[in-house]
């Protein structure tokens, strides 16, 4: 389970940890290790036939559910043993290792319009499936739950500011595509001036949440005879040296299976009849953020709403306010010296936006008052379903992405077929 900061919450029992269970977690690598060596196999034995890249990505997407997991509970260990404040400036870090690989790699690859969808579906899909499917399992034997009103203000404000940073760097792009002469530099300088203040404004957050006012966001949660207290009741430790160990191990298998799945989006999509928009937003979120989201629907199972919404926000926080800088800033790195658009910018589709900005709004509007229910989680749950659904049915064949430019930076004309009307 990803424990964030912003606030980084303490550390609760959880049933899922992988780590508390021996079985499961030599389960969890066995997958790891099946499933990686065969999507390799897969890809250079069978590379000429049709149904090769659909397995090579079905095989390489599973294989990083089970090294999230890894990575997850090696950066929770260093955590643990540093403190709260470094504690959470390593999940920080560390937190969205996994979607930060795949954004690495894709951009290395050229998709863009991959990458972006799927930071964008890591946002839809931990504010609307993650929280809606917490809700519903949490609250149906439930009057409401619970969880602090202060951490639900804090994390509004944040998410405001997320939605300011895709939607502005959209509205200039979409008013003044056709007006200026130098779009293409005035929008790399917006990106990556909008990408330094976010990254500024995430660790300002920490600050005010691990410093200023930790009294705020340091609650206890209350701890069962049948639930052991402190670090010895949650997992077996590990030590610092293999903490790091595993962490780097499985960070480097996460860059290989990322290289296959990204390799074969593009085949794998075309041959299903998907757009890669929708396989990013929902298909490559969901596999980057698999184990945090079944660990806040169990969480909120055992009536521990407030670590469950703190995996929902800090996630989604993470990635807009981390990652998706992160990556831009990155993408700027590998388009220097060419006069050419970013590889990665925050000119975001306005479909994306839109999507974002609803979400935030109708989570803000169900969980200011720091309470929960069943219908609420069906409320976000039929959102997120209504989305999926849009994206699916986007068309395909958008040859030159979202970003598609002709000369002096202005979007290339449209290609219109003027066939005559039959009589």
């Amino acid at each position: 389970m990803r424990r964030s900061c912003l606030p980084r919450m303490p550390a609760v029992y959880n049933p899922l940890n992988s780590s508390h269970n021996p079985l499961r977690m030599k389960f969890l690598l066995g997958i790891a290790y099946l499933c990686l060596p065969a999507a390799f196999a897969v890809h250079l034995a069978a590379s000429r036939r049709p149904w090769e890249p659909t397995v090579t990505f079905l095989l390489s997407a599973i294989s990083i559910i089970p090294l999230a997991r890894l990575i997850g509970i090696a950066t929770e260990q260093l955590a643990d043993r540093a403190g709260p404040t470094w504690g959470g400036l390593l999940n920080a870090t560390f937190g969205n290792a996994c979607e930060l690989i795949i954004g690495f790699v894709g951009l290395s690859k050229g998709l863009t319009d991959v990458v972006k969808a799927s930071l964008t579906g890591s946002i839809l899909g931990n504010l609307l499936l993650v929280a809606g499917g917490a809700m519903v399992v949490g609250g149906w034997k439930r009057h409401r739950q619970t969880f602090p009103r202060a951490a639900a203000q804090t994390n509004a404000g944040l998410l405001a500011v997320a939605v300011t940073a895709m939607l502005f760097p959209a509205i200039f792009h979409f008013s003044f595509q056709f007006h200026d002469a130098q779009l293409i530099e005035h929008e790399r300088n917006l990106s990556i001036g909008a990408s330094i203040i976010l990254l500024a404004v995430y660790a300002l957050g920490l600050i005010f949440t691990l410093k200023s006012q930790s009294h705020i966001f340091s609650s206890q949660p209350p701890v069962s005879d049948e639930q052991p207290g402190g670090l010895a009741g949650l997992h077996p430790v590990w030590s610092v040296r293999k903490s790091v160990l595993i962490l780097l191990a499985a960070s480097l298998v996460v860059g290989a299976a990322s290289e296959l799945l990204t390799g074969t989006v593009e085949q794998m999509s075309h041959a299903l009849g998907w757009n890669q928009v929708f396989v990013g937003v929902v298909v490559i979120a969901v596999v980057g953020n698999a184990s945090e989201h079944s660990s806040a629907i169990l969480l909120a199972l055992h009536d521990d709403m407030e670590t469950a919404m703190t995996i929902t926000y800090q996630s989604s926080l993470q990635i807009a306010l981390f990652a998706t800088p992160v990556l831009v800033l990155f993408g700027s790195l590998l388009a220097a010296g060419h006069s050419g658009p970013d590889r990665m910018n925050l000119i975001f589709p306005p479909m994306e936006v839109a999507a974002v900005l609803l979400s935030v709004a109708i989570v803000i509007v169900l969980g200011i008052n720091g309470e929960t229910n069943w219908f609420g989680g069906v409320l976000l749950l039929g959102v997120y379903a209504i989305l999926a659904i849009t994206f699916f049915y986007m068309p395909t064949g958008h040859p030159g992405g979202y970003d598609s430019r002709g000369a002096g930076g202005k979007p290339a004309p449209l290609e219109i077929n003027h066939a005559p009307a039959s009589s």
